[in-house]
């Protein structure tokens, strides 16, 4: 493993996450999510180390019961023998920034399991619901030797779609009241998902709402080769989460026999950099555009002076006349020539 730089603050931060040692991973997962001096150099190590575990997104309206599903189906691969990350997207506390809900107090039952590491994320106002760092945090995870990692969001907005960017596999998660089933389907989830569950199954509707799920799927518009199931579970009692975890592997072997893994994890590293050079190039113009022709541009536009294609071609011609400096740089303040 390459030497990492002092910037860390403590040098063998990351290879004593990397060994397992709890309180380690936690900071280093918290250096990567506060964008803090070292984290570059921790994501760069983690992603060269990457790319064993199963990343399996958990999404849904709210209440459906989300959170007992992960921690059943977290038991459930304990039981099989593998290592299970659990990475609990929260909404974020308007007082401290970080994540509303305690990871300890939601999966209390798993504390304490050396197979097992729970990771609550603050949304941070993201649009989607889904933490920016999410899937940095499932890249360390992933280094780690972690076997499964499970994401678990908080089901609003466009978090969905974000999972589906994130996970290999994506659950939707639902219950038998109709209204979450419409409300799903018009989110948009029938297209992302690659399972979905009916949880809360001792409910009356629960065949109901399957065979509503199971109709709507078959008028998707790109129907998949993937027969995608509609299954029930009873979270709370346990019921129903080994046939989960049973198609959730077969999805695995699908993906892996179809080539649609590698598919699914090319557009997620090609997603991830798009953004990331979206989010530099703009630190980099916004930082060559003086503060006074922003806010000329801007009252242009708001007079009606200039449309938005005029202010635009100002400011980048004023940009490119400005002192030259080609380098890039992250939010880490590092520099790339």
């Amino acid at each position: 493993m390459r030497h990492l730089s002092t910037e860390l603050g403590d040098h063998d931060l990351l290879s004593r996450a990397l060994a397992g040692e709890r309180a380690a991973l936690a900071r280093a997962i918290s250096r990567v999510e506060n964008e803090a001096p070292g984290a570059v150099e921790i994501l760069n190590a983690c992603f060269e180390k990457s790319g064993r575990a199963y990343r399996i997104g958990i999404t849904g309206p709210p209440g459906a019961g989300k959170s007992t599903l992960v921690l059943r189906l977290a038991q459930e691969y304990r039981g099989r023998g593998e290592t299970v990350a659990i990475v609990a997207v929260d909404p974020t506390s308007p007082f401290s920034g970080g994540a509303l809900l305690g990871d300890r107090v939601r999966m209390g039952e798993l504390s304490g399991d050396p197979g097992v590491f729970i990771r609550s994320m603050a949304t941070r106002g993201s649009m989607g619901g889904l933490a920016v760092h999410t899937a940095q945090a499932c890249d360390v995870l992933d280094a780690v030797g972690f076997a499964r990692i499970l994401i678990e969001t908080v089901g609003v907005g466009q978090s969905e779609l974000e999972v589906a960017q994130t996970a290999d596999t994506t659950v939707v998660v639902m219950v038998p009241e109709s209204g979450d089933t419409v409300q799903a389907m018009k989110a948009g989830l029938m297209e992302i998902g690659d399972l979905f569950v009916v949880n809360k199954a001792d409910r009356d509707g629960a065949d109901r709402a399957a065979l509503a799920i199971q109709s709507a799927l078959e008028l998707r518009a790109a129907p998949s080769e993937w027969p995608v199931p509609v299954l029930q579970t009873v979270a709370s009692l346990g019921q129903g989460v080994a046939e989960l975890a049973d198609r959730l592997e077969e999805h695995l072997e699908f993906l892996k026999e179809e080539g649609g893994l590698d598919r699914r994890r090319r557009q997620r590293v090609a997603q991830r950099l798009e953004s990331l050079l979206r989010d530099r190039l703009w630190d980099a113009f916004r930082a060559r555009v003086s503060d006074a022709a922003w806010h000329e541009a801007l009252e242009a536009l708001a007079a009606h002076r200039l449309t938005p294609h005029q202010a635009a071609e100002r400011l980048i011609g004023g940009a490119s006349h400005s002192a030259p400096d080609t380098r890039i740089r992250g939010k880490g303040g590092t520099g790339h020539e």
